[in-house]
């Protein structure tokens, strides 16, 4: 029997250098959108103050603290959980002394784990950072394919997807990504989609992220 996937979550991800400029298209398309990321520049930007004022105005939304944590794995992901945040970004390169800091004090707040991944990562490692308890990871499209202008995802991309599902994780998928985008991933095990500029850069966020989020119905219709 086929397995039955969930509906991807819709992220919007604001990399904003000020909150108006965040908020702005946030507060337009906010019924369409599933998980709030409090995106790095933003929250260079602005400091953690981002994340406790989106989690004042959305008490029950599920925010990222794209924070891409590196090291001081305990101190940071403390920082942003006690700010409101839901979920915190670990990047790949990240010690397991790291990893296994920033899931224990997830853990004490109820929140998760996700590992951004970079082009290549090793299967093995990714099989300890899920011993370790990271729930999720971030798959971007190839940097390399989008210099050489070919604005396409592929099956390595699918590939990768499938093996890290298999491994336990809830699958994000990153990269300037369109609702036309969207069809070539029916049928795969994808856990949220994001999209930034898509929607924060839109004339009309409310109508970008309907969009989006329509099609995701659409392909994943149950």
């Amino acid at each position: 029997m086929a397995e039955q996937l969930e509906r991807p979550q819709l992220q919007i991800a604001l990399d904003t250098f000020d909150m108006p400029s965040a908020l702005r298209p946030l507060n337009a398309a906010i019924s369409k959108i599933d998980v709030i990321e409090c995106g790095t520049v933003l929250i260079i930007a602005e400091g953690l103050r981002a994340v406790r004022e989106i989690r004042a105005l959305y008490p029950d939304k599920t925010i990222l603290a794209d924070v891409r944590i590196a090291e001081a794995g305990a101190v940071i992901s403390r920082a942003c959980f006690e700010a409101g945040a839901s979920w915190v970004s670990v990047v790949a390169g990240a010690s397991m002394t790291t990893v296994e800091q920033v899931v224990k004090v997830a853990n004490e707040f109820g929140g998760e784990v996700q590992i951004e991944l970079g082009e290549k990562y090793d299967p093995e490692q990714a099989r300890q950072w899920r011993r370790l308890g990271a729930t999720q990871v971030i798959v971007h499209r190839s940097r390399d394919a989008e210099a050489a202008g070919k604005l396409t995802w592929g099956e390595d991309d699918k590939r990768r997807i499938r093996e890290l599902h298999d491994m336990g994780f809830k699958v994000t998928i990153t990269g300037g990504v369109k609702a036309k985008d969207i069809p070539f991933f029916k049928g795969e095990p994808v856990g949220v989609i994001i999209s930034g500029r898509g929607i924060v850069q839109a004339d009309d966020p409310l109508a970008a992220a309907t969009e989006l989020s329509d099609t995701i119905d659409q392909v994943w219709a149950q």
